[in-house]
């Protein structure tokens, strides 16, 4: 038995991403604004939400919780450039997102906390008394 190598080549669907380039200069279709990377992690006490948002500004930042569902938006407001430069390419955009997460009814939405250091925003999720392990118990025969 033979291995074959499968080689995808798409026809069409690159014809019109080459047609409608973003601009002269380049034939890569254009930037799309899309969420950042996330990692979700359970642990014993919370959950952790992490967000890869280097580059990204703390204050564009607006995290809040609406019946029951934890939404994370992010709106990057760009000032209109006076003329000054001629650019003869521009990628700088503006940048936005929203994420909504529902929040389990073993959280405490009370006590959760947000943090940004190092380009990684953090939401941390602590779980209700009740919901936490508890030690096991030994029970006595009669």
């Amino acid at each position: 038995m033979s291995l074959v190598r499968f080689t995808h080549r798409p026809t069409f669907p690159s014809l019109l991403d080459d047609f409608f380039a973003p601009d002269l200069f380049s034939s890569r279709p254009a930037l799309r604004s899309s969420a950042p990377a996330l990692n979700v992690q359970e642990g014993e006490t919370a959950y952790q939400l992490e967000f890869a948002v280097p580059g990204y500004a703390k204050e564009a930042f607006d995290i809040e919780i609406d019946n029951g569902n934890l939404i994370v938006t992010y709106e990057n407001e760009q000032t209109p450039t006076t003329g000054q430069n001629d650019f003869s390419r521009k990628e700088f955009y503006h940048h936005a997102f929203k994420r909504s997460f529902l929040i389990p009814d073993s959280v405490d939405v009370t006590k959760i906390k947000a943090n940004f250091t190092n380009g990684i925003l953090r939401i941390q999720l602590p779980k209700k008394e009740e919901a936490l392990p508890q030690p096991t118990q030994r029970i006595e025969i009669e």
